[in-house]
């Protein structure tokens, strides 16, 4: 891990980050050519030149004022020239927020002009008109560390994570527990966790799976180039380590108005499948006790109650009904706590052999 020295403003290797005090910033990029580089830092004149210099230099102005000798910004200490230290530090980047003493969030571009919201909280629309609540990455940014400071593009404090925690939580849908004790992350189901990123974007198409894989414990490979995989992939490692059902209760969009439902795969595609779990209330660990599934070569693989039908055949007992030689199976994934109530479900449709997932309800 490669930390700027808030004295010398120099990088310094450590082998471990465990014991070292530093401080850590949360930002959004500007222009590739704005931005400080890794091998920027070797040189000094042409460092102070660019624009992204000054918010790393006052990063390093605050953390040695509150006695930290080290500071980490993504932009240069990271040497994103290796792709080996590069996946490193992704896979790390979770635990090197949450191992952090402090957090310095710096909310520098609007992506709209404060419009005052229907609650007419004018706080939540000052904070909520920065880009940082809608980029991928920042989401286990504010996710992972204990402690956190707010500024504005001014350098102007707007506060704490402590003191706008109602705040943070109404604009980004996080669980005021989980901004309170990263320790609480674990106790959320998956659909839900999935459904804080349902609103924001990242550069490029595989972040949006990379940026999401300490949310959920998870390591993998980087495979730039990969697309949209790159998702598919993180949901397979997930289902490899629990049977949290809710990793399926996505909805994908209808294509058309005419539409009741439409075939796909057994994963979504995006974190916008998940919006609608935002209010999902069942708890993870009755979901993983109720229903064992694991994935194999030829798809999922999970047991249900099977009944005896009329004319002796073995049908699932979770059959919703029958259309010709068609069977619809529903397997019940969790419920809301929106006004109507509505419960989410998992459809499969079963016919001459074949196997499909329907969207889910």
């Amino acid at each position: 891990m490669w930390l700027i020295n808030t004295t010398t403003l120099t990088l310094q290797l450590f082998a471990r980050s465990e014991g070292v005090k530093y401080a850590i910033l949360s930002h959004t990029w500007g222009g590739d050519d704005e931005e400080v580089t890794f091998q920027d830092m070797e040189d000094v004149n042409h460092r102070d030149t660019k624009i992204g210099w000054a918010k790393i230099k006052k990063t390093c102005d605050l953390a040695k004022n509150m006695g930290l000798d080290y500071a980490w910004v993504d932009t240069c200490c990271i040497d994103k020239t290796s792709s080996a230290e590069l996946s490193e530090a992704i896979n790390s980047m979770f635990s090197w927020y949450r191992d952090s003493k402090i957090c310095f969030v710096y909310l520098c571009t609007r992506i709209h002009e404060p419009q005052l919201h229907s609650s007419g909280n004018l706080l939540d629309d000052e904070l909520a008109s920065y880009r940082w609540f809608k980029r991928g990455w920042t989401l286990q940014e504010l996710i992972a560390p204990s402690h956190m400071s707010f500024f504005n593009e001014d350098w102007e404090i707007l506060g704490t994570k402590e003191s706008l925690r109602e705040h943070l939580s109404r604009i980004t849908g996080i669980d005021t527990v989980v901004l309170k004790s990263v320790e609480t992350l674990q106790n959320i189901n998956i659909g839900k966790r999935f459904s804080w990123a349902a609103k924001r974007e990242t550069k490029r198409v595989e972040d949006i799976a990379y940026c999401l894989m300490g949310i959920f414990g998870i390591n993998m490979p980087l495979l730039y180039g990969e697309g949209s995989r790159a998702f598919i992939r993180l949901q397979e490692e997930i289902a490899r380590s629990t049977n949290d059902l809710t990793l399926f209760a996505w909805q994908q969009s209808r294509k058309s108005a005419g539409s009741n439902w439409q075939l796909s795969g057994i994963f979504a595609t995006s974190p916008k499948e998940f919006r609608h779990c935002d209010k999902l209330l069942v708890p993870r660990g009755k979901l993983e006790a109720e229903t064992e599934f694991t994935l194999t070569n030829r798809g999922l693989r999970f047991e249900r109650n099977f009944d005896e039908s009329p004319d002796n055949a073995l049908i699932p007992s979770c059959v919703d009904n029958f259309v010709g030689n068609v069977f619809f199976i529903i397997v019940e994934v969790g419920i809301t706590d929106r006004q109507d109530g509505w419960l989410i479900t998992l459809s499969f449709v079963v016919s001459e052999g074949l196997f499909w997932n329907c969207r889910g309800g």
